[in-house]
């Protein structure tokens, strides 16, 4: 095989939740450009719906589905709607996550459990319906989880629930690379760093900062804490998506990918 052979995933049908902006849709551009065809899920359906106009002429197709990723029926609901256009499902990416920031003693326990439900609980449920399909299928598949280095280390205080449910991921991730490899699913993670969204550009919910004082903080991390000194942008983490759905990574499954331009060696 030829290196773009490799590489390749023509054809192929994938699922991104998260999709509609930020990590999830730099996912999905990468996926489409390369010939996939996405279904981008999410519950902010004016966002997909521009997406998805961003994303047509692609090499592959894009179609969406809003849905909240929190709500047990949107797991199947997406996986059968993926498969009604695209024929099967060989791709999972979860990546939908929320971070509001709040100091444990002062969350309420709603809100620490809305985390785990978006960050945890979902990829645990999109997993379930995923590899269902791809067990009927045969052939196997791929999952990639979106975990965080905060999985390995916290970051700062107030994060604390996002913190457990990415660490929760990132051992989710290795339990279902366990228990899938016999059906050749191949199950791995990707753990950014400091990423430029337009979430990460936002003033953190909960936070009492203003967007000047949010930019002056994510100032202070670069030069303190990343090395390469830049924040990563979406595709630095939709490059190795790709090639975690790809055939170049058959011999991988379990691993946790850090994509952190050197944060944790800080």
């Amino acid at each position: 095989m030829t290196a773009t052979d490799v590489f390749s995933v023509k054809g192929k049908g994938c699922l991104v939740t998260g999709a509609a902006m930020g990590i999830g849709f730099g996912i999905a551009r990468r996926l489409v450009r390369s010939g996939a065809n996405v279904l981008l899920v999410d519950k902010d359906e004016q966002a997909l719906a521009r997406a998805a106009q961003e994303l047509a002429g692609g090499a592959g197709s894009a179609r969406t589905f809003g849905a909240d990723v929190a709500d047990e029926a949107a797991a199947p609901d997406a996986v059968a709607r993926c498969v009604e256009h695209f024929r099967s499902l060989d791709v999972l990416v979860n990546n939908a996550g929320i971070y509001p920031q709040v100091p444990a003693m002062k969350m309420p326990v709603e809100q620490f459990d809305q985390v785990l439900r978006v960050n945890l609980r979902s990829a645990f449920l999109f997993s379930k319906a995923a590899a269902t399909r791809m067990i009927a299928q045969g052939g196997g598949g791929r999952i990639v989880n979106i975990a965080s280095v905060d999985s390995f280390h916290p970051s700062m205080v107030g994060l604390a629930a996002y913190d457990a449910s990415k660490g929760g991921l990132r051992m989710l991730t290795e339990s279902l690379a366990l228990e899938l490899a016999p059906h050749g699913i191949l199950v791995n993670a990707i753990a950014p760093g400091g990423i430029t969204t337009e979430g990460t550009q936002r003033p953190l919910t909960g936070s009492g900062m203003n967007e000047a004082q949010m930019k002056a903080m994510v100032q202070q991390m670069i030069d303190a804490k990343i090395p390469l000194k830049r924040m990563g942008e979406p595709d630095d983490i939709a490059t190795v998506a790709l090639f975690l759905a790809s055939d170049a990574s058959r011999y991988m499954t379990g691993s946790t990918v850090v994509v952190d331009g050197g944060m944790l060696l800080s």
